[in-house]
């Protein structure tokens, strides 16, 4: 079934880069209602309740995966649509663009009000105070980390583990966005979504930010500077996974990233990635193109490692 998971992939990475998002009835929008529905009748402000909710979640989304894959095995052409279509609804890798890309065309006509309302569709932080340049770093880092979270990891575990693999994460990745994040209502009740996802990310995250020193020349941008700035920087964010790729994002661009971040419910000062200059409407266009290169070329390899990994089983 190597051949049939390998080709799968590449079709479903096909699919999101010339589709995009399924426009009606998204999966991922299911699972959000079900996870909301399921926080009503499990909250308590305590960690083992937020265990309960993602472990029941999260457990019941492989289940369908493992029944998925296994239905899908009958043949290497059934293997291989299930495989794409499971793949092109998980990724997210065409509407990161379709954001970036607009937040660039805003921030290049200097219309910051309406940059200020499209940044929530990429990020959650507070964007009220957020002038160009900082909205313009804000853009670029949220594009960084969703390369990482919404394109790379996602196929990295489908190379490993095919359809269970990609719906897994996709849940894990789902429930930290909506109940990770460090507010009050969630500190404890989302712990164990962030730890989850912070170890489902922990292997991805440093691949993509490889992939993003091999690929920054490709945009224009500098290889040497990205892998120093990735193996100098990256631990210093608060974040053990997104720091990685931002990191390399700041080095590969040239630019500087980090700094005073508000999300509303908290201020962090971070630590200042990168050495360049600050970040502009260009840079987020070019943040944009790396993440389609990192993306196209992170397919590939997927597809490679799946055809691997299924002929070391068959051996």
């Amino acid at each position: 079934m190597s051949a049939g998971r390998a080709v799968g992939l590449l079709l479903g990475v096909a699919a999101d880069a010339v589709i995009g998002d399924p426009r009606r009835g998204h999966p991922v929008a299911a699972f959000g209602k079900a996870a909301h529905t399921a926080e009503r009748l499990l909250y308590r402000d305590s960690r083992p309740a937020g265990m309960v909710h993602t472990g029941l979640l999260v457990a019941g989304t492989a289940s369908l995966g493992l029944v998925a894959e296994r239905l899908s095995r009958r043949g290497p052409v059934s293997h291989a649509i299930v495989t794409g279509t499971v793949t092109w609804v998980v990724l997210g890798g065409a509407s990161l663009a379709r954001e970036g890309t607009a937040m660039a065309g805003c921030l290049d006509a200097g219309e910051l009000e309406p940059a200020r309302r499209r940044l929530c569709n990429l990020c959650g932080r507070d964007t009220t105070n957020l002038g160009l340049q900082g909205l313009a770093r804000a853009s670029v880092e949220s594009v960084a980390e969703n390369t990482s979270d919404a394109v790379v990891a996602p196929l990295v575990w489908a190379a490993v583990a095919g359809v269970p693999g990609l719906v897994t994460y996709r849940a894990v990745n789902t429930l930290d966005a909506m109940v990770g994040n460090r507010g009050p209502r969630y500190r404890d009740f989302g712990w164990s979504a962030a730890r989850l996802d912070d170890v489902a990310n922990f292997v991805p995250s440093r691949i993509a930010a490889v992939l993003t020193s091999l690929c920054a020349p490709v945009v224009g941008g500098s290889a040497g500077s990205a892998w120093r700035t990735w193996r100098r920087d990256a631990a210093a964010h608060p974040s053990p996974n997104a720091g990685q790729i931002e990191a390399a994002f700041a080095g590969a661009l040239q630019i500087r990233l980090g700094g005073r971040t508000d999300y509303g419910h908290a201020v962090e000062q971070r630590p200042v990635l990168g050495e360049g200059r600050t970040a502009d409407a260009g840079d987020v266009t070019r943040s944009v193109e790396l993440s389609r290169v990192i993306g196209a070329v992170s397919g590939v390899l997927a597809a490679t490692g799946a055809a691997f990994f299924g002929g070391r089983r068959k051996r």
